[in-house]
């Protein structure tokens, strides 16, 4: 039978299986290790070897038999772990890994690689077969269990189970039937409507039977019991009644018997569903809340008395309305754990390579981010942590003349702070070294100058091509990686500070709101169009006084706030709206603050603050310069959403090139004169 349709959930739960064991791996301690947590790297190799010799991919199956068998000798204490064989467990994950990969694209993995790998195991195997010996010893309990199944071979390891599975279709019964026959010899088989109960004569585990039936149903729907046959008739199995739920306490097969049923319950709980019905229906919703947004503004038209009840029900639509959407959106929240769970192998491998010692501390696993950021901000704190590695924490000899403990500590945290979240990450190392890094600058070319704000010199390292490393290492010092980490943050509307004490360490946050789905927003008004800033730049908003406004230049100002100078932009300039307003005294300032730098946008009024679904404006139009996206308001119409963190580059460009045409038409005024 065509298994192709179950072999993308393989593939999910066989990378999920292989993030577990090497997270297992990483905190498995050498000297005295924890038997739940090799049982558990046992079971995770066993499953997916499982689920690869179903599906026919014989690469990995070899490559994970030769794992389970070394993994096996080690759980029963026939193989004395070390820190090499660690590293080479680790380097078989990845090489399954590879080959999982090549499978799910279709291809046959590399032969080269595989064997590669499996040498290395089997040479594992051979230094340590003096400690090695037989494994079927640790089932002895089956034994009189064999010899009523069948005149099988393996008498003293065989064992009959009663299988019975629930809620099948047609094509699950004959799948699931022809799938036991490769795990044993199928004794009796019987159909009852939707229902399927096999005897089975087996070797395996129900554990291990029910790891692969899993693949083309679902936990909940299997359930097994161990036959026994009775000593004085061996030809008659009887099921033990202590295998189900209402039996009270029983002999030691009752204690594994019980196990499937609220592993059952807890996967029943949860579902797999592809990440494209989940944005589909956010989109719908969304659309719904829209839709919501128009009646409710075109009811407000109407007579609150004669349309009381009307009016009242619209209340709770947009109650429901708000309520949906929040619950919807949380399906895509994702914990930050699924990042944070990347680095302790990567940390691992890089301080070993560079010779430093460094113990890696998280908070905030918990946070929840959405789903298309959380994948998105992967690579950024990958560099960033390379870099902390690299350049930040010493080696232990230089820790230790500085009176510092020998072992570097890097931090990764998250938190929410407002409608944001702010990933950290942090080393207590050498720190940033200012004169070295404005002396690069001057070599760049960078307007530089000593009196800068440490803020504004931490800056300069995200400009492009900008490396303060004295010599180039396959981990860093080319200069490229921290500007394209800002140009990806920004991308996701955040941004990046840093803070660093020479001696102490560097701290590096990253600001990024919750989701891309949903804004909280305040809408303005310019000329006749409507745009939306997102809450998070807003700090206040203020009509000006004719006194706190300054010239800088011809179309400059500044506005004076409570002390501070802050530059002027004037959003009908940026974006040629006729008919806005141009006297700053008689319009409305919002104050805004993107990049660690605050300026103030001038509109014509404010028109209020509201959540507001998001919109890609690339998708359905193009890339327009100052504009991040689009959504549609209560009226029907189109309102931008301003990307305010360009604004000043913007104004920039647009004051540069105003000042090109004027010195042209100077050029060309004066060469008519003469």
């Amino acid at each position: 039978m065509d298994l192709s349709q179950f072999t993308q959930a393989f593939f999910v739960e066989a990378i999920e299986l292989l993030a577990e064991m090497e997270q297992l791996l990483l905190d498995l301690d050498v000297e005295a290790p924890d038997s739940e947590q090799l049982n558990a790297i046992f079971r995770a190799a066993h499953s997916i070897k499982g689920g690869a010799a179903t599906f026919g991919f014989t690469a990995l199956t070899n490559t994970t038999h030769v794992l389970e068998t070394l993994l096996d000798r080690a759980r029963h204490g026939q193989l004395h772990l070390s820190a090499p064989m660690i590293d080479a467990f680790l380097e078989t994950k990845d090489a399954l890994q590879e080959q999982l990969t090549a499978y799910q694209a279709g291809k046959e993995p590399d032969a080269d690689r595989v064997a590669h790998i499996c040498g290395v195991l089997q040479q594992l195997a051979m230094e340590n077969n003096h400690a090695a010996a037989p494994a079927p010893a640790p089932a002895p309990a089956p034994a009189p269990v064999v010899q009523a199944a069948a005149p099988a071979d393996e008498g003293s390891s065989d064992g009959v189970l009663v299988i019975r599975f629930a809620r099948l279709s047609d094509s699950e019964c004959d799948l699931l039937a022809g799938e036991l026959t490769n795990l044993g010899t199928v004794l009796t088989r019987t159909r009852s409507n939707d229902q399927l109960t096999v005897r089975l004569a087996t070797t395996c585990d129900p554990d291990d039977i029910v790891a692969v039936c899993c693949f083309v149903i679902d936990e909940s729907q299997i359930d097994i019991t161990r036959e026994v046959a009775d000593v004085a008739a061996p030809v008659v199995a009887v099921e033990e009644p202590v295998v189900q739920p209402p039996a009270a306490p029983a002999p030691a097969p009752a204690a594994s018997a019980p196990a499937p049923a609220p592993a059952g319950a807890k996967e029943s709980s949860s579902i797999r569903v592809d990440v494209e019905k989940v944005d589909q229906l956010i989109n719908l919703v969304g659309e719904l809340v829209i839709t919501q947004s128009m009646l409710t503004q075109a009811a407000t038209v109407l007579d609150p008395v004669a349309y009381e009840r009307f009016l009242s029900g619209l209340g709770h639509l947009e109650r429901n309305a708000r309520d949906l959407q929040e619950s919807v959106m949380s399906i895509r929240m994702m914990p930050m754990d699924y990042v944070f769970s990347r680095f302790p192998r990567v940390i691992r491998d890089v301080s070993a390579k560079l010779g430093k010692q460094v113990r890696l501390d998280t908070y905030g696993k918990e946070t929840e981010l959405d789903k298309g950021l959380i994948e998105r901000i992967v690579d950024p704190l990958t560099h960033l942590v390379r870099n902390s590695l690299d350049h930040g924490i010493e080696a232990p000899d230089v820790r230790l003349a500085k009176g510092k403990d020998a072992t570097g500590q890097l931090l990764l945290s998250a938190q929410h702070h407002g409608g944001n979240i702010v990933i950290e990450v942090s080393d207590d190392g050498a720190g940033l070294n200012r004169e070295r890094i404005l002396a690069k600058a001057r070599q760049q070319g960078l307007p530089v100058n000593d009196a800068m704000p440490d803020e504004e010199v931490w800056q300069l390292i995200f400009a492009p091509g900008f490396s303060t490393a004295e010599q180039v290492t396959d981990i860093s010092g080319r200069g490229v990686g921290m500007d394209v980490v800002k140009r990806n943050i920004q991308e996701m509307g955040g941004h990046v500070e840093i803070h660093s004490r020479g001696g102490q360490g560097t701290s590096t946050r990253i600001v990024l709101p919750l989701t891309l789905a949903i804004l909280n927003g305040m809408s303005v008004r310019v000329g006749s169009e409507a745009y939306i800033l997102p809450l998070s730049y807003v700090i206040e908003s203020l009509q000006p006084l004719p006194e706190h406004l300054h010239s800088i230049t011809a179309d400059g100002h500044v506005i004076r706030v409570r002390g501070e100078y802050l530059p002027l932009i004037e959003l009908h300039r940026v974006f040629d709206v006729a008919g806005a307003q141009t006297q700053p005294t008689q319009g409305i300032l919002v104050i805004v603050q993107a990049d660690d730098s605050r300026f103030a946008l001038l509109v014509d009024e404010l028109l209020g603050q509201h959540q507001v679904v998001v919109k890609n404006l690339e998708t359905n139009y193009r890339k327009v310069p100052g504009i991040s996206a689009a959504t549609i308001v209560g009226d029907g119409s189109v309102a931008f959403i301003v990307d305010v963190g360009a604004m000043p580059r913007i104004q920039r460009a647009q004051a540069a090139s105003a000042a090109a045409l004027a010195g042209a038409a100077r050029r060309s005024t004066d060469a008519l004169a003469s």
